[in-house]
Formats: C-alpha cells, sequence, structure tokens
C-alpha cells in the first residue's frame, strides 16, 4: 500500500481524545502516516464528533460540513465519521450529508480501521499515539452508564456501564509511564461505579492504589465521581498516597430535593451537602470541582436561588454550568417540556458564573506568596504555562510562569505565587 496520511479532528469530551489516539495507533500500525487536527491537506480525515448537547452538535455538523468544502476544493480525499453524532443520528446525517465516505457510531475501531483495508491488531489496545504534550494523558476506565438521569443521553449513545479489568489499565498504565506520560487523569461517566459490574463491589479505590505503584506515575487525578454512594475509602487512601492529586471532581447538578428527583439522580440535597462538607473536612486543602445545570424543566425560582445560595455559601474552588439541553432520547425529553425560555437559562447560567468568578478570586488573592508544585504544560508567549495538583488541563486555571531559563514541558518545579486574577495565577521560579 501507498503510504497515506490520516488526519483524526477530536470534538467533545475526554472520553473522544483517547478513543482517537487509540485509533490513530491502530492505522499507523497499518502503514499510514497519522496526525491529530492536522490543518493541512491529508488523503483521509476521520472527525471523531460529539453528540451530547446542542452546541456540540452544531459544532461537529460544521466541522464535518467545513471538511466537505474542503475535499471538494482539492478533488481528492476521503472523509469518514464517528463518534456519537453518528451514533444517534447516523440515519438522519446520511441523507444530509452523503459526500461523507463512512459513518461509524462509538466503540467501533475494528470496524474503522478493516474499512480502510487495514487488519485490527487487538494486543495494541493499550497503546496510542500520543500528542507532543505527552506528560499527562486520560486513562479510560470505564465506558457507558447505567444511571438514568434525565437529561443525559449518555447511556442511550454508549450504552451500559463496562469496567475495563485492573489488568489490562495496570498494562495501558505501564505503556504510557514508559511513553513520558507522569500525570493520568482518570476518567469515565461515573468513577465511583467502577467494579461493580465484574468485581461485584467498588473497586476504585483498589485501582488507584496499584496504579500509584507504577514508576515514573507522579500525579494521579480523578474526573466525574458521581455523588451517591461515593467511596469513602478513596479520602484514606488520598490521606496516604502523595500520588493522589488533591482534587475531587464531583458533578452535583443541583441541591433542590424537587429539581434532584426531576433529574432522577438518586441522591437528595441534604446528602449531596453532607458529602461535600465531609470531604472538604477530611481533605481542607483539596480542590472540589463541580458542574450545575440551569433551567431544568421544573426548576422554579426559588430552585435556581437554593442552588445560587448553596455555591455562594460552600464555595467550590472550581465550577462550571451548563444551560439545560432537551435531548432526543432521554427521560427527560420524553416525559417533560422544555418550559424554561433559553433566556431565563442563560441569565441563571450567568448569575451562577459571575458568584464563581468572585469566589475564584477572592480564593485566588490568598495566593501570592505561597510555594507551589506546578507541571509545566508548554510556552506561551513570555511565559510558561503551568498547573498545580488543583487543576486539570483544559477545563480548570493556568499559573502563568516567568523564568529566564529554558523549562521542558512535563517538567515540575517549585513556583512562588507573584500575582492573581479571576481565573488565573501568576508565578516566578524559584
Amino acid at each position: 500500500m501507498k503510504e497515506k496520511l490520516v488526519n483524526i479532528i477530536t470534538l467533545g469530551c475526554s472520553k473522544n481524545t483517547v478513543d482517537s489516539q487509540k485509533l490513530l495507533r491502530q492505522l499507523n500500525a497499518g502503514g499510514y502516516t497519522v496526525k491529530a487536527d492536522y490543518n493541512g491537506p491529508s488523503d483521509i480525515v476521520i472527525i471523531n464528533t460529539c453528540g451530547f448537547i446542542l452546541d456540540a452538535k452544531e459544532e461537529s455538523i460544521n466541522t464535518i460540513i467545513s471538511h466537505i468544502g474542503e475535499i471538494k476544493r482539492r478533488g481528492s480525499g476521503r472523509l469518514i465519521v464517528m463518534g456519537c453524532l453518528a451514533e444517534r443520528y447516523r440515519n438522519e446525517l446520511k441523507e444530509e450529508l452523503p459526500e461523507v465516505d463512512a459513518w461509524f457510531g462509538v466503540n467501533n475501531p475494528a470496524e474503522i480501521v478493516k474499512s480502510l483495508g487495514q487488519i485490527y491488531h487487538p494486543e495494541l489496545n493499550g497503546e496510542r499515539i500520543l500528542p507532543s504534550s505527552k506528560h499527562y494523558a486520560y486513562l479510560k476506565i470505564a465506558e457507558g452508564c447505567d444511571r438514568t438521569c434525565a437529561f443525559c443521553a449518555i447511556p442511550a449513545i454508549r450504552g451500559p456501564y463496562h469496567s475495563v479489568p485492573v489488568e489490562d489499565l495496570m498494562a495501558e498504565s505501564e505503556y504510557l509511564a514508559s511513553q513520558g506520560v507522569k500525570e493520568l487523569i482518570l476518567i469515565a461517566q461515573d468513577l465511583s461505579y467502577y467494579g461493580i459490574d465484574i468485581y461485584g463491589r467498588q473497586s476504585l479505590t483498589e485501582l488507584v492504589s496499584r496504579l500509584a505503584s507504577i514508576s515514573g506515575i507522579e500525579w494521579i487525578r480523578l474526573h466525574y465521581l458521581y455523588p451517591a454512594n461515593f467511596p469513602m475509602d478513596l479520602i484514606d487512601l488520598m490521606l496516604k498516597e502523595k500520588k493522589i492529586c488533591r482534587y475531587i471532581d464531583i458533578p452535583i447538578q443541583h441541591v433542590s430535593d424537587s429539581v434532584l428527583k426531576k433529574m432522577k439522580r438518586s441522591h437528595s440535597g441534604a446528602e449531596t451537602i453532607t458529602l461535600l462538607n465531609e470531604i472538604r473536612r477530611r481533605l481542607p486543602d483539596a480542590a472540589i470541582r463541580t458542574t450545575v445545570i440551569a433551567g431544568h424543566p421544573g426548576e422554579s425560582e426559588d430552585d435556581f436561588n437554593m442552588l445560587l445560595d448553596f455555591i455562594k455559601s460552600f464555595r467550590f474552588e472550581r465550577l462550571g454550568a451548563f444551560p439545560y439541553s432537551h435531548e432526543e432520547d432521554t427521560y427527560g425529553y420524553i416525559h417533560y417540556s422544555d418550559e424554561i425560555s433559553d433566556r431565563i437559562k442563560e441569565k441563571r447560567v450567568e448569575l451562577i458564573m459571575q458568584a464563581q468568578q468572585e469566589i475564584s478570586e477572592e480564593k485566588n488573592s490568598k495566593a501570592p506568596g505561597k510555594i507551589v508544585k506546578v507541571i509545566v504544560d508548554r510556552r506561551e508567549g513570555m511565559f510558561y504555562i503551568g498547573r498545580s495538583m488543583h487543576d486539570s488541563p483544559e477545563v480548570d486555571q493556568e499559573i502563568l510562569i516567568t523564568s529566564e531559563k529554558k523549562i521542558k514541558p512535563g517538567t515540575f518545579i517549585d513556583v512562588r505565587i507573584t500575582g492573581f486574577n479571576e481565573y488565573d495565577l501568576y508565578a516566578e521560579v524559584l
């Protein structure tokens, strides 16, 4: 086969990022030259789409249309679309966009490889092509979800929860460490549920303990811990194991019992607040990150104010807020009307983020003079960009570092905080 260039464009979440990196490895093993998010001409373009909420769907469709136009202008090239959008709307998209050469949903890497005339290598499932900033990597410990949150289409898109065996995750993590990865970021739709389907018990703490034994891995970060049945033994491990970042990502979505019931969340507002207070009591130096939804069907003005007041009083270190999106294939779409206007949803999100901006600025104002360990991600203009253990890449604040000496990305260094704004810190190398 004549060597060809394959470019995979990844949209959406970190789970898609992992899927794309593993597919790149398979195609590279088959003789293709591979690139990720490449702007130049390619023989084959694969777009890994997101189909979770309206804005993500629109971005995916616009990206597909843009590449159809590019291929037409060049007069050559093949376009393949995969991922969540294709899983949800494949039949409709085939009719609307016949210029796309092939459509694949989620969890179909072998079919994609075979469609390109290559042999799929299952022995390479734990390997991937990493980006140049390969000092951190996402480790997907499970696929799908068994929960039935009213607003979420993930179970319909990615199927039931399926944990990856501990042995496979250990082998994959050891491979990543051998490639220079120093920070593992554990992801799944729900980390708390890990192990129940294959071991009959929650096994996240056991997994994290074993991952911490891997030489070369210096930080382990945990994303998406569901509040119900939170594995409290994980806190015991975090207190003992210094490799685990003091970082708890726990999407609460709301604190009003009436809204949580409408959302079909399996926890109450009081249980959520008790859990958060216990985590903060036991890990006072941790950054607690959450996400909330504004404008869910049934959310009254009083419900929203309850959420806003709690955010102001609890003072999360990191927070994201999203307007409710009325998504097909969800319980909410079938059983509720999208009764709250977009204007009110956006206003509620704005009020939440205004409050969080003030909280973030107040917390950051206490940082100057502190000595902080950071990992350096990249150089940008006159600054090196780093993160503390309280900050995850792409979603949290950054530390802008001045240094007269050259610093290699992936290096851990100690810095002194010298300044701040609402969402970033400034520092100098000690």
